[in-house]
């Protein structure tokens, strides 16, 4: 079935896989490659990660018995800046997926027109399964496998999916151990997404939730709805989709269902969203909310409402489920929960797709902003922050709608293209040393 592989990807070996996170994406984005005319050895070089990074670490467990640990850093695309990525620890993360994740980073920074590249990193590892002494031990011996693989100038990692502010600030302490004297200065700017007291920025922690707001702002009212009393479901309730539910309730839409790793619960009068983050963070998931009722995992899926949001792992949303959702706007809280499969089906029936690289890029625009101040030694205050991402955002969703419009492509499409026209211009500038 080569026919259905790129071009680019079949001259470069690979042998189609219709149910590879990597070649969906990337097949995805050279599509768009290809509506643009982009040059023939700029898709070559896009096609694959610039550096692959495995690593094996001990680490010592609270028993004083030792696991042995796999790491990845997969380092994209650094021709508009240093690479940027979250690091994820999660029990399923392997290369692949990895791989993916530092595509879209890099078309997510060049859409947001951010001076960054793309990458992405993690640890197969089950945070719930260990403790924080275990962790710590954990962040530091992956972080010193990596060594000058991250740096302020060359690499900067953030929280992703099973990490959060403390290990980013476990993450810089380390670096800043053994970075080299006149480096330990300005080493703090190794990650974002650190604490407030250690060089984060303030609103990194509802960011990408925000972010997802801003985008709505924008593009619901040319699809005839409005936030008030617009009606909502949420697969995950992690940062990105309880920072989201809470946001949106607060300018009046209502949360009716919501599933998680631990059950699907719904309420159609609505589910008070920052009371349920509240029992999450207590409980470690949504199952057994008192406020609302259980439901099965199809049910939650084919819940009627306005605007269905993905915001857990890839890969959500297949074909039976695109089938069963049953609403009128699919907005990616998550990178890459729809299959492409999926997606088809889901336009088919009107409905319309708001893809990852513009809804979540808030969390990436504001470690950005956190990069900046610790560069530049100052600290901004939330309102600048809210106002910069917003304005970062709208200009964001502009592009989108104007090259949906030019190419008559849908939206995906369309943010991959206003993110390589940046790239393609900067390429042509730059040229290919040597």
């Amino acid at each position: 079935m080569a026919e259905n592989l790129n071009g680019v990807l079949h001259e470069l070996g690979f042998r189609y896989d219709p149910n590879d996170l990597y070649q969906q994406t990337i097949n995805a984005v050279l599509h768009a490659a290809e509506l643009l005319e982009l040059p023939h050895h700029l898709q070559l070089i896009l096609a694959q990660p610039k550096n692959e990074i495995m690593v094996h670490f001990p680490v010592r467990m609270d028993d004083n018995t030792y696991r042995l640990f796999k790491g990845y850093r997969v380092q994209h695309n650094n021709i508009l800046g240093p690479y940027k990525g979250g690091m994820r620890y999660h029990q399923t993360v392997n290369l692949d997926d990895i791989k993916s994740l530092s595509v879209l980073m890099t078309m997510k920074c060049s859409l947001m027109r951010l001076p960054l590249g793309g990458a992405k990193g993690g640890v197969q590892v089950d945070p719930r399964r260990h403790s924080s002494d275990e962790l710590m031990r954990l962040t530091r011996r992956f972080t010193t496998a990596l060594g000058t693989n991250i740096g302020p100038n060359h690499d900067i990692p953030a929280p992703d999916m099973g990490t959060n502010a403390q290990t980013m600030a476990w993450m810089a302490d380390t670096y800043m151990n053994f970075a080299e004297p006149n480096a330990r200065t300005t080493g703090q700017a190794v990650v974002t997404g650190k604490p407030p007291e250690f060089g984060g920025c303030l609103g990194r922690d509802k960011a990408t939730g925000q972010g997802l707001v801003y985008v709505l702002d924008e593009i619901l009212p040319e699809l005839g709805l409005s936030l008030k009393g617009l009606t909502m479901s949420l697969i995950g309730y992690g940062n990105v989709g309880s920072w989201t539910a809470r946001l949106l309730a607060e300018r009046g839409a209502i949360l009716r269902a919501v599933m998680d790793h631990t059950g699907a619960i719904r309420e159609d009068a609505g589910i008070n969203a920052s009371a349920l983050a509240t029992y999450v963070e207590k409980t470690g998931g949504v199952a057994g909310y008192p406020q609302a009722t259980p439901i099965g995992i199809d049910d939650c899926y084919s819940t009627p409402v306005d605007l269905f949001i993905p915001a857990a792992l890839e890969q959500m949303v297949d074909e039976n489920r695109a089938r069963m959702i049953n609403c009128k706007v699919l907005a990616e809280g998550a990178n890459a929960p729809t299959t492409p499969a999926a997606e088809r089906i889901l336009l088919e029936r009107g409905v319309a797709v708001l893809p990852a690289i513009l809804c979540n890029a808030g969390g990436v625009t504001v470690s950005y902003f956190e990069w900046k101040q610790n560069r530049q030694a100052e600290t901004w205050d939330a309102e600048t922050v809210d106002a910069q991402l917003k304005k970062h955002v709208f200009a964001a969703a502009q592009r989108v709608k104007l090259a949906a419009h030019r190419f008559e492509c849908d939206m995906r499409t369309a943010a991959y293209v206003a993110a390589l026209e940046n790239v393609g211009r900067v390429y042509r500038l730059r040229g290919i040393f040597p």
